[in-house]
């Protein structure tokens, strides 16, 4: 069994048309009738936290949100199960890039609801900075080693950005290359190991779609929980934080005029 190759994975995934996410979009969807326009557009504007929207009401939305997405791709696994289901996408077969096309959208929705902007999924040429982000954020739904740490450094950096209402500038710039390149390289033994199971399933004429669809219902929805705990831990879902950091501008502007 050939290795796959995860960026080629995050490639062939992100060009299936369901699988970007508008941040704007999405969170107008999800604040609208919650909160008030000024709260909504704050959200939109910096980010949920800094808008002053509740840990707990966030948890509920990014749990809406992982039950929706799993139900979904719990479903077209199933379909992919039955013998001669899907065929291939691009270098890739194609159940496996409607899986991690999924994963990639409930990552852009979680990250999106606990802070995190905008990333430019260009499908035709996506950025360094991008496909490093996404790698480092599944790695950590995967569990690997490394992903963690690299994007706390990430998360410090983007909470002041948003703080001080600075520019946004590239994150990955401080993250050492080995670490974004060993995440992706486990990864790829990750996705290998999906191929073999998927491709069991697929043998057993009768059963094939719902053990296809109940080996992604177990790995799906604690991968997207995995991601989500570790978010809502990040100063930058910390309405705290944003608190702490404009008192102290407050008391800077005082100093200065005195």
């Amino acid at each position: 069994m050939e290795k796959i190759d995860f960026e080629t994975v995050l490639v062939e995934a992100s060009r299936l048309p369901y699988v970007k996410i508008d941040r704007e979009l999405f969170l107008r969807k999800e604040l609208r009738g919650k909160y008030s326009k000024e709260i909504v557009d704050l959200a939109i504007e910096y980010n949920p936290a800094y808008a002053g929207i509740k840990a707990e009401d966030l948890d509920q939305i990014a749990k809406s949100c992982i039950t929706s997405e799993t139900t979904k791709v719990t479903a077209l696994s199933a379909a992919a199960g039955i013998p001669g289901g899907f065929g291939l996408i691009g270098a890739i077969p194609a159940d496996l890039a409607q899986y991690f096309g999924h994963i990639l959208r409930a990552l852009q929705e979680l990250i999106y609801i606990y802070g995190w902007k905008e990333l430019d999924l260009n499908t035709n040429n996506m950025s360094e900075e991008t496909k490093n982000i996404l790698t480092l954020f599944v790695g950590i739904m995967f569990g690997v080693n490394g992903a963690a740490t690299a994007v706390n450094k990430m998360a410090g950096q983007m909470a002041k950005q948003v703080a001080k209402k600075l520019p946004q500038k590239a994150l990955t710039k401080g993250v050492v290359y080995p670490v974004v390149k060993k995440v992706a390289t486990m990864l790829g033994v990750h996705m290998t190991k999906d191929i073999f199971a998927k491709g069991v399933s697929k043998a057993i004429p009768v059963l094939g779609a719902a053990i296809s669809g109940g080996l992604t219902y177990v790995t799906y929805k604690p991968m997207a929980e995995k991601l989500k705990r570790y978010l809502e831990t990040c100063e930058i879902a910390n309405v705290d934080f944003y608190k702490e950091m404009q008192n102290e501008d407050i008391i800077d502007v005082k100093v200065t005029e005195a």
